[in-house]
């Protein structure tokens, strides 16, 4: 090795670049807990990210109990199906695309479609006909495009962002009192906690404010997390 000679550096990981997706999957959880509150609180009880509840409201709804929408529930799960369709195309189609990519682009796409129901809400009264189907067709096809991405990158703990039963079986039946493994109870019960956190700051925002704030924060959310999320968990 001569004078001028330096030591060749390894190649910087491209996925490692920005924040890990374990917490940006935890502050989509809460945004995910946040729309929700729109939905349900604000647009007469349907969910939009939560479809296991909503199969559920729809039950009530088809029985004909009061309070309850047909028609807005059977357009939540269309339009969350569709969403789920696009994205599983979506990650067929870059396959071969890192983590990184992969993320940001969807997080991009569910910034658009959440800003755009911000809008909706902020330029039309929210008891509109049409004010109500555009932001639950807009907010579960986001949720259905961004769980599909999610179910995709497949981080341990953590295999959705809209629907904590499954977590919350995990983080019991793996506890001291469980099989005592313990195993990644930090990050579910961090994703459990993310739920409750947004659904509550949501339900705070609709009973005080119009539906475009909340909205306008899920939308800015995943924006900023387009911008920085990293590949890595």
């Amino acid at each position: 090795m001569t004078g001028t000679d330096r030591p060749t550096e390894p190649p910087r990981d491209p996925e490692a670049r920005g924040l890990r997706l374990v917490p940006v999957l935890l502050a989509l959880t809460a945004m995910s807990g946040l729309i929700d509150a729109v939905t349900y609180l604000g647009l007469g009880h349907v969910f939009t990210a939560n479809m296991t509840g909503n199969v559920v409201v729809l039950g009530f709804a088809a029985a004909g109990a009061p309070g309850f929408s047909v028609p807005h529930t059977a357009t939540s799960l269309l339009c969350f199906l569709v969403g789920a369709t696009t994205g599983g195309r979506v990650t067929r189609q870059v396959g071969s695309a890192s983590r990184r990519t992969l993320a940001r682009m969807t997080l991009g796409v569910e910034a658009l479609l959440l800003a755009a129901a911000a809008a909706v809400a902020a330029a039309t009264p929210d008891d509109a006909p049409a004010t109500v189907y555009t932001i639950i067709a807009l907010t579960a096809f986001a949720m259905g495009l961004r769980n599909a991405t999610v179910r995709k990158l497949a981080v341990r703990g953590l295999p959705t962002t809209t629907v904590v039963t499954m977590t919350l079986t995990g983080l019991a039946a793996d506890s001291w009192a469980g099989d005592g493994t313990r195993r990644r109870s930090p990050r579910r019960a961090a994703a459990v906690t993310a739920m409750f956190a947004g659904a509550f700051l949501g339900a705070v925002l609709v009973l005080h404010h119009d539906l475009a704030i909340p909205l306008l924060l899920a939308a800015a959310t995943p924006a900023v997390l387009a911008c920085t999320v990293s590949g890595r968990e």
